[in-house]
């Protein structure tokens, strides 16, 4: 059985951690469908003041998958925040009259992995739930392009322009931290590479996996719930085989990044949208995009979502009688992102 307690009597939870748009919330979609029956509570912790990947979920309409068993945590990174948001969370998950069997916790793209899973040895929640396994999503498509290795000449370039400058870029630091932290490594979006292009990503991930992490391929999150769920890891137990660059750091904050939410009035249509915000992410280097938008004409709410320069957008459900119909999308870049400028090649 999927997602069984431990012999310990431990209430299992699983960490579900990847880069921004590498696929996280797909899977969850995915992982409810094929739960089983059993009771699943979602934590989704997201970077930015608009919480997207909640909405998605709470109106997804899986049977199962009810409002109140989705908890937002959008006050900042959850690694961040344990004492004030999510030891409380947890706290008030394990109180209900008829607690969950599992709790799946999506993270943020920028959150680190490691700090969260020591949470899980606070005083008011280590006796009665296990990290029954942290997994990592990856975008295969960035991976082939490169997205997440350093470039020596980019780097070279900013050590001369800054001297103090002596560590790898953020997103690097990211990647490497959430693969280190991993029990499986899920490979997304593997539809979009050729054989030839997909047996070199699975090899370099390889390379950089303890050994007794498994390395398993997808397409649009599509993995089910007996392969996500039960893997028995107790991970909070062995943090010392998950080595982090913030190991001794202390507190991290994220500094290294910026987040913005833009609002606007309904469009005629979307691929005029789409269009701009392709432009934008070009243009200023973004790195995420997505929220919801009013199409004039349409009963119904768009859900866009980009990573980079490849967007996705459907409509999702009727805008609701008392929901303004108002457009807004959350942008995440690194900082130093022009807001202003951003805003206006996006609204146009």
């Amino acid at each position: 059985m999927i997602g069984t307690r431990k012999s310990d009597g431990k209430l299992p939870a699983t960490v579900i951690t990847g880069f921004l748009g590498a696929g996280k919330t797909s899977m969850i979609r995915h992982l409810l469908k094929t739960a089983n029956g059993r009771r699943l509570a979602l934590i989704i912790n997201e970077f930015g003041d608009l919480g997207v990947d909640a909405e998605v979920l709470k109106s997804c309409g899986i049977e199962g998958c009810a409002e109140g068993d989705v908890v937002e945590l959008a006050n900042g990174c959850i690694c961040c925040t344990v004492a004030d948001d999510f030891v409380p969370t947890m706290e008030a998950l394990l109180a209900r009259p008829e607690p969950p069997d599992h709790i799946v916790i999506e993270t943020s793209g920028l959150a680190l992995p490691k700090p969260l899973i020591k949470a899980f040895n606070w005083p008011e929640i280590r006796t009665r739930v296990t990290v029954d396994g942290v997994i990592a999503v990856i975008d295969g498509e960035a991976v082939a392009a490169g997205r997440f290795a350093s470039d020596p000449a980019a780097v070279e370039a900013e050590r001369r322009a800054d001297q103090t400058l002596d560590h790898d870029s953020p997103l690097e630091e990211l990647f490497e931290d959430q693969l280190a932290c991993a029990d499986l490594v899920v490979l997304n979006k593997t539809d979009l590479l050729d054989e030839r292009t997909l047996a070199r990503v699975c090899a370099e991930l390889g390379g950089r996996l303890r050994r007794e992490v498994k390395l398993i391929r997808a397409a649009h999150g599509a993995i089910d719930a007996s392969v996500l769920l039960g893997l028995d890891a107790a991970a909070e137990s062995d943090l010392d085989a998950r080595p982090s660059h913030h190991d001794g750091a202390g507190d991290h904050d994220h500094d290294d990044f910026t987040s913005f939410t833009v609002y606007f009035d309904e469009v005629s249509a979307p691929e005029p949208l789409i269009a701009r915000l392709k432009a934008a992410a070009a243009a200023h280097d973004i790195l995420r995009i997505k929220g919801f938008v009013a199409v004039a004409g349409k009963d119904m709410r768009l859900v866009v979502q980009g990573v980079g320069a490849r967007f996705s957008h459907y409509y999702d459900r009727d805008w609701g009688a008392e929901e303004p119909r108002a457009s807004r999308l959350v942008v995440i870049g690194e900082t130093g992102l022009d807001q202003a400028a951003v805003t206006t090649a996006i609204v146009g």
